[in-house]
């Protein structure tokens, strides 16, 4: 038999809040965390416009010789789960006297690479570099981090899934839990938001150029799309198996009912209909549920032309035409990347406790693809108990997965 796998701890930083609280609020009121950054343009950016995230301090909290090895998604992920495990109840001592695990999802570390780079370019000394560059810039940055931060014990590795990386971990820790090798497990994902990190996307003309309008630049599904904005910051959620959380007298906040994946097979950057379709089939047969039961969709949607496209046709082909609303929360706070598949499942969660689904905002003209969806512009006060988020990524990564409210 089978374990359930329930949430029971969140914990966000991001352009629309630090707090589980200020997100909440941002969400309903449609607030959008994009600005124009004056420094980008000076670098020779096509596009200026970012996500606005503020690097923590976090000198009181750990000491310099743990925070030379940070990279800022680092330290964003601390937060994110500092405020997660103590959601869910979990403590030091019990870290320490039981294997909790860590998945988390990130896909580059830049601006260490970069800096690195310079210096030994500059200075012909490789030791000036400093005694954390190696650390702060590997992929698995994060997990290195938290996992000697916290002193876990359990699976400790970072998914690089590209844009797909935070979903992919969830359901990845969510399949370990299920088959009895976890008990509890810290998902989550993280992303850069250096000018470093996002050149090369700017590069090959992926960002929008609305930059007289950084409010509504990003227009998931709109016509008048132009390219994504980048963002970043990190989530964490803490997945637990239903009787570790009734062991613990913990708070279930929801359950992961289905986790769906596949490949694309076909083009490095340009995603198909195919590909999420099979993700989707599939993770609505691992959730046992039926189509009609999905009561929001939190879609991948980062406002480009073909992905956009793309999956508003294979929205609609397994869920049918207007039959859902459907929203992607990429119009408020851009594209969070490595960090979106695990963020807007907070973001999703945020909604589902609170009865509202937040508007896609800058929708103002359907194309022929996203016709065929119910995409609501402003904030719905509605009730539901399950969501689908999809996250897709570059290689044609795909991951999708169902989120209920617990049923007891």
């Amino acid at each position: 038999m089978q374990n359930r796998v329930v949430i029971t701890g969140m914990g966000i930083y991001s352009c629309l809040g630090k707090t589980l609280d200020e997100v909440r609020d941002s969400l309903y009121s449609g607030k959008s965390g994009i600005v124009f950054d004056p420094v980008r343009k000076e670098m020779g950016f096509r596009s200026a416009l970012t996500a606005k995230i503020e690097v923590p301090d976090l000198k009181k909290e750990l000491s310099r010789s743990q925070r030379i090895y940070m990279p800022e998604q680092a330290k964003y992920a601390y937060c994110a789960t500092v405020d997660a495990l103590r959601q869910a109840g979990i403590d030091q001592d019990y870290i320490d006297r039981n294997e909790v695990g860590l998945l988390y999802g990130n896909d580059s570390s830049a601006e260490p690479v970069v800096k690195s780079a310079d210096t030994i370019r500059e200075k012909k000394d490789t030791t000036l570099c400093g005694s954390g560059a190696i650390f702060q810039s590997m992929n698995s940055t994060v997990t290195m981090n938290l996992g000697c931060i916290f002193k876990l014990k359990g699976i400790n590795l970072t998914v690089s899934g590209a844009c797909a990386s935070g979903s992919h971990a969830i359901g990845l820790g969510a399949l370990l839990i299920r088959n009895g090798l976890q008990d509890i497990v810290v998902c989550g994902g993280a992303q850069e938001v250096n000018p470093f990190s996002v050149g090369s996307f700017d590069g090959i003309f992926a960002f929008s150029v609305r930059e007289s309008d950084p409010a509504g630049a990003s227009r998931p599904f709109d016509r008048d799309r132009d390219g994504l904005v980048p963002g970043g910051g990190a989530a964490t959620l803490v997945l637990e198996s239903y009787e570790s959380a009734v062991r613990r007298g913990a708070v279930i906040f929801g359950e992961v009912l289905g986790y769906g994946f596949s490949s694309n097979g076909d083009h490095i950057s340009s995603p198909n209909v195919e590909g999420p379709v099979r993700s989707l089939e599939m993770a609505i047969r691992n959730a046992g549920i039926g189509i009609r039961e999905i009561g929001y969709v939190n879609a991948h949607a980062t406002s480009t032309l073909v992905g956009d496209a793309n999956e508003a046709k294979a929205l609609a082909n397994v869920l049918g035409d207007r039959t859902v609303e459907v929203t992607s929360t990429k119009s408020q706070t851009g594209h969070e990347m490595w960090m979106a598949g695990a963020s807007e499942v907070i973001y999703s969660m945020l909604m589902m406790q609170n009865d509202f689904i937040a508007g896609n905002i800058n929708f103002e003209n359907p194309d022929e693809d996203s016709a065929r969806l119910l995409i609501p512009p402003k904030t719905v006060d509605k009730r539901f108990d399950t969501f689908l988020s999809n996250s897709f990524g570059f290689g044609g990564t795909n991951s999708t997965l169902i989120v209920s409210k617990f049923r007891g």
